[in-house]
């Protein structure tokens, strides 16, 4: 299918996109290890082609002791050879660029792997030329660590060193040292790394845990948090943190960085923002143009429900303002349980996959698809023993896995291991997903793939839907309806989000019923209603 294009010259590419991120380890393997690699993307690149969307977000491959699956970078420069080389990437990029997309890659700046060669210089003596590129401290009186910081992944985030008797600070794992990016010469390098990148190649950045990057230089104890009934795993939850994340002067830092970005012609900037404080962080980090172009957090990625108020509430935290910054959305990723074992009953997955997947087409901002969730892909129940997350075996059993969403993409049915590759995959294929590969779902114009491209296609020709605004008419219990406008042009999308079949809501004191052209409608939804989980795009005022 031709993609239609925008006709909007005052828009970046950007302002909109859709985009597609790629798990490497997950997507597809070339050279038969049991472990996906850049070879494998660069095969079935035309796969994501095909959905429609403008650019692929692909998570880390670079040289990594591999701790914490690549989010433990001992070498920003390079391809780990698990996942190939830079030729490898480069065949990758120009790959994409003959079939429409851009690339987008990782860039993790909070911390590095304790192997990084900067954290060997500096771990070497308090006096190194890299001595304070990373949070040390020393201990107090008693030996113990130097305040009561909590780490992510479950106790103390210190960690003794022998070498400068000294703790080092880490928000993550043990092996992921903090970075002082406080430091201006620590600043200047990860500048050097996205430039590297960027000649490369690349459109711009997803930039991992960014309001984790500094810390306050006091060293203040965090607060305690207050109990607000959710279950507490780790120590961290019993925290707010006030101070190990989150400090202000991270912005200057953001200008640095967007400024280097933005001097490269069409490229793409978007943080992940997490934690208590992420929607005042996300609207400082994109606030004007000389802050970064998009922000996510997880409004959806951990939410045990989908709901009309939900979405609403979401949407209502970025109005269309001048300076205001611009959304990205995500009901999934590597680090959260796939959406359709969170938010409904197995009996209603396949109604319930098709109407979220308008429905994340609709939302004003730009969504991003996890791969596998144009499949309806399911959450993998990974045994103990099968285990590799190193936070899930640290919590076992009160956590959900990482693992069981990161299990490989599934391209033929009747294939042992998917047709991912020719040995057995590093994570166990389920049935369930087995039974939702891509080759099933090519030939079955009812697909949850097949629909998932349609209405692709249908939003890149949409201007309301790509980058008009967007106004909550209707949040109630079941039912949202969104009003997508961009000048004289305006698009209903109306939604029910639930079991039960709803009549439409009065949009007007004199109930008149809906006027417009039917674009797209999922589970048999209409003008005049809306059976359970349905959803509707409507042009308004064109004749049907």
């Amino acid at each position: 299918m031709n993609q239609p294009a925008l006709n909007r010259s005052d828009s970046p590419w950007w302002r909109g996109a859709a985009i597609y991120q790629i798990y490497p380890r997950s997507f597809a393997d070339s050279n038969g290890d049991g472990i996906g690699d850049l070879g494998g993307i660069t095969a079935r690149l035309d796969h994501v082609a095909r959905l429609g969307v403008d650019a692929v977000w692909i998570s880390p491959f670079y040289k990594s002791p591999m701790a914490d699956f690549g989010y433990d970078i001992s070498d920003y420069c390079d391809v780990d050879p698990m996942f190939g080389t830079l030729d490898d990437f480069d065949a990758l990029i120009e790959r994409a660029r003959s079939l429409g997309l851009r690339v987008i890659v990782d860039q993790v700046y909070a911390h590095t792997s304790d192997r990084h060669p900067w954290f060997a210089e500096s771990r070497s003596s308090r006096t190194s030329a890299r001595a304070d590129w990373y949070v040390w401290a020393d201990a107090r009186a008693d030996g113990s660590p130097p305040n009561n910081w909590q780490s992510i992944f479950g106790g103390p985030a210190w960690r003794w060193d022998a070498r400068r008797g000294q703790y080092y600070m880490h928000n993550f794992l043990s092996e992921q040292p903090q970075l002082n990016v406080h430091n201006p010469g620590v600043q200047q390098a990860l500048l050097d790394v996205a430039c590297f990148w960027l000649d490369r190649g690349v459109s711009g950045f997803r930039i991992d845990a960014l309001n984790h990057s500094m810390h306050d230089p006091l060293l203040r104890d965090n607060p305690p948090a207050p109990d607000d009934g959710r279950t507490r795993t780790r120590p961290y939850d019993f925290q707010l943190q006030t101070y190990n994340q989150s400090h202000p002067d991270i912005v200057g830092f953001i200008e640095r960085l967007q400024a280097l970005i933005a001097s490269y012609p069409d490229t793409y900037s978007l943080a992940e923002v997490g934690g208590l404080g992420a929607g005042a962080e996300m609207k400082a980090f994109t606030q004007g143009p000389a802050r970064l172009d998009s922000a996510y957090g997880f409004d959806f990625l951990y939410a045990e429900d989908l709901t009309p108020a939900r979405v609403a509430e979401a949407l209502e935290f970025w109005p269309d303002e001048p300076g205001a910054g611009w959304p990205s959305w995500a009901f999934e990723n590597h680090d959260a349980p796939r959406a359709l074992s969170r938010w409904c009953a197995p009996d209603e997955v396949d109604a319930f996959a098709r109407m979220k997947a308008m429905l994340l087409l609709s939302l004003r901002g730009n969504p991003i698809l996890y791969q596998g969730e144009e499949l309806g892909l399911l959450q993998d129940d990974i045994p103990f023993e099968l285990l590799h997350d190193p936070e899930a075996i640290a919590n076992w059993p009160l956590t959900l896995s990482r693992d069981g969403v990161r299990t490989p993409l599934p391209w033929r049915a009747q294939d042992e291991h998917g047709a991912f590759s020719q040995a057995a995959p590093w994570l166990p294929l389920s049935e369930q997903n087995l039974a939702r590969a891509v080759d099933r779902q090519e030939g079955d114009p009812g697909s949850l793939l097949n629909l998932t491209r349609d209405l692709l296609h249908l939003r890149r020709g949409s201007r309301p839907l790509r980058v008009g605004s967007c106004e909550v008419l209707t949040a109630d219990q079941s039912r949202l309806v969104l009003r997508r406008r961009l000048g004289d042009e305006t698009l209903l999308a109306a939604f029910n989000i639930s079991g039960t079949p709803q009549s439409w809501p009065q949009l007007s004191p004199a109930g008149l019923p809906v006027q417009g052209r039917v674009l797209a409608a999922v589970n048999e939804a209409s003008p005049s209603f809306l059976p359970a989980w349905a959803g509707i795009w409507i042009i308004e005022g064109e004749q049907a």
